[in-house]
């Protein structure tokens, strides 16, 4: 997918440097909860890939493609509820292997509900940040998930502050929520005061009860205000960001994006990780190379 960089106002691009992360889905399409926007929920029977466990090498392999295409995050993702005994053995080997292989890169668990526990067990394998989104307000969770709850999720948000890992935190814009509901969340999120905020634009699949709601230039006016509400966060821009802004994606970071997630997703296809490297060069940014920028 080609990515325009006409019409956009260069004077009002971030003066930091943008900050790129990639996603391993390393345990797959295995997950009996009924998270109504989410592929990997077996109840739904999408189409896509599933395996329990992905080879470790190869989780090594595309660590090191991340690391020589500039992402300073590799976000390490299961499928489930929340961590078992075997998901804090395997997330723990496998952050080992990475961090032996590829020692600069941040890794970041993305493992579901988390004890404090299971927090720290992490941190001392080498993970330096965890990712658990809240997805949507409390009020609109309950619409789109029965078998656990948003307290839930944002109990692991705060588990994760108290051990001391860096918290990624944010949500699912465009799932059919109200504007109330749009509004609710970012407060939420606010409170958390994550060091990065994550921000996805629904992706549909014709397996999935969700239709996508939100167009590109309403998308755009939620990351201007996610930005106002917090300006000092990293705001990055993760799943859906290729479908919902098409060749208007330079102006995420115009809104006030100063992060994105390069390569594929958990179940869908991003661009190629040099097509976003180009845009950027050719937009006058600046690539991160740590996570202090």
């Amino acid at each position: 997918m080609s990515v325009s960089t006409e019409s956009v106002n260069t004077e009002s691009m971030p003066n930091s440097p943008i900050f790129l992360c990639a996603i391993s889905n390393i345990a797959s399409g295995s997950c009996n909860e009924d998270c109504s926007f989410c592929t990997q929920s077996v109840r739904y029977g999408a189409d896509i890939e599933r395996y329990k466990e992905k080879p470790i090498h190869t989780i090594v392999e595309e660590a090191k493609r991340a690391d020589e295409n500039q992402a300073i995050g590799f976000c390490l993702v299961t499928a489930g509820k929340g961590i078992t005994p075997n998901t804090l053995r395997f997330v723990c080997d496998a952050a080992e292997a990475v961090k032996k292989e590829v020692p600069d890169l941040n890794i970041i668990a993305c493992n579901g509900l988390a004890t404090k526990e299971d927090l720290k067990t992490l941190q001392n394998h080498g993970v330096g940040s965890y990712n658990h989104n809240l997805e949507a307000s409390e009020a609109y969770y309950k619409q789109i998930c029965t078998t656990h709850s948003w307290s839930e999720r944002y109990q692991t948000c705060e588990n994760v502050k108290e051990v001391g890992l860096n918290l990624c935190s944010g949500g699912i814009f465009g799932m059919g929520e109200s504007e109330e509901d749009r509004i609710s969340l970012v407060a939420s999120i606010k409170k958390l005061q994550p060091v990065s905020i994550a921000m996805n634009f629904f992706h549909p699949n014709s397996a999935l009860p969700l239709k996508k709601s939100l167009s590109s230039d309403a998308s755009l006016a939620w990351i201007r205000r996610m930005r106002r509400e917090m300006p000092s966060q990293r705001i990055m821009i993760a799943g859906g960001r290729e479908i919902t802004f098409k060749d208007r994606q330079r102006e995420i970071f115009e809104a006030g994006a100063n992060a994105i997630v390069i390569g594929d997703y958990l179940t869908t296809a991003g661009n190629a990780a040099h097509r976003d490297i180009e845009m950027l060069k050719s937009l006058g940014l600046e690539i991160a190379q740590t996570c202090d920028g």
